[in-house]
């Protein structure tokens, strides 16, 4: 009687616990990460100055795109290193929704970037790049640290702005967003969220 007694107890707690990790919040968002991103936003910038844009479009998308390339995958290595340190699946749980609300933003993102390239519309890739991330964060940010998705809801500023000032303008906007938003914001979760 005491053994299926001890077997009950242990399988609720074993429910309790997967239960809490299911509605915990996704804390291993990395602020090192971010800053790493950061620091791609800002050589991006650099090397892709405000007037390429209008200038040479294809070499404005090719550095923007590389950067992109670079930063996912260093993005979620740091992620990943976070998760570890914490003890945290990545495959179940917070992190698992924090995933499938970031997704659909950067999929429609990837969508509009190539019509919008097939259109000839390049002066539309800023905002859309930064709207469209920015919602990503925002939805992935709600299930995660509280700066998260206050990121995220600059980086829909920023984009928003886009649609109305001239191409050398959204230049400088894309570094602000890609660059500086993921520096300022990589820092504060490092410090106070534990890197």
């Amino acid at each position: 009687m005491s053994t299926a007694l001890g077997d009950r107890a242990a399988d609720n707690l074993r429910f309790i616990r997967d239960t809490m990790a299911r509605a915990g919040a996704f804390t291993s968002v990395s602020g090192s990460g971010m800053i790493l991103v950061g620091v791609l936003g800002i050589l991006a910038a650099v090397a892709a100055p405000p007037l390429l844009i209008a200038a040479n479009p294809g070499e404005f998308i090719a550095i923007w795109f590389l950067a992109a390339l670079l930063g996912g995958p260093l993005s979620w290595l740091m992620i990943r290193r976070k998760a570890a340190r914490a003890g945290q699946s990545l495959l179940d749980g917070s992190a698992r929704r924090f995933m499938l609300a970031f997704a659909p933003g950067l999929a429609a993102g990837a969508v509009l970037t190539f019509a919008f390239i097939a259109a000839r519309q390049i002066s539309l890739l800023p905002g859309t790049w930064l709207t469209l991330y920015g919602a990503s964060v925002t939805a992935g940010g709600a299930l995660s640290v509280k700066p998260v998705p206050v990121m995220g809801a600059l980086f829909i500023v920023l984009g928003a702005v886009c649609f109305f000032v001239p191409p050398f303008v959204q230049s400088i906007l894309l570094a602000a967003g890609f660059g500086g938003l993921h520096l300022a914001f990589g820092f504060h979760i490092t410090r106070h969220y534990g890197g």
